[in-house]
């Protein structure tokens, strides 16, 4: 699989906090032997986050998007508003089983509002801010992802 991690934040864009959920994200990918083809940080900016993810799929470079922040209840928290803006179906089973298996830790799990979807012939997957959170989040449909990117492709579920 091919991926592309996206780090949205205020603090780690503006250079007042590292990105340590990017990186965590992209070691858990390599774990799993998924190439990553790119990586960027951006600001909670729901207009600069769209475009992001429109150009970031509509290349074809990427078979998955990762994003890791953003999901949050906080008023600059718009990462699911850019996704459903830019995804022409959503994937919301992957959504709410990222939700229940964190709720399983946490009860805060819940507050996320993370959304999942495909745009074009690439999957894009909001996962939280935390590094913690980002990963297990992913590790919860991470074996489902190798599959869903096939037939997106043209593969059959069989």
């Amino acid at each position: 699989m091919r991926v592309s991690v996206l780090t949205i934040s205020d603090s780690v864009a503006g250079g007042k906090a590292e990105d340590r959920s990017g990186p965590s994200v992209i070691a858990r990918c390599r774990e799993l032997g998924w190439r990553i083809v790119a990586s960027a940080v951006l600001a909670d900016d729901r207009g600069a986050i769209e475009i992001f993810l429109k150009e970031s799929a509509d290349s074809n470079d990427a078979d998955l998007i990762l994003t890791t922040g953003g999901t949050g209840l906080g008023p600059r928290d718009v990462t699911p508003e850019a996704t459903a803006a830019v995804v022409d179906r959503t994937i919301p089973g992957f959504s709410e089983h990222m939700r229940a298996a964190g709720a399983e830790k946490t009860p805060r799990a819940l507050l996320s509002r993370g959304a999942c979807g495909i745009r074009g012939k690439t999957i894009i997957i909001n996962l939280p801010g935390s590094p913690k959170g980002a990963v297990e989040s992913l590790d919860a449909v991470a074996e489902l992802l190798p599959h869903a990117s096939a037939v997106i492709h043209g593969a059959r579920h069989g």
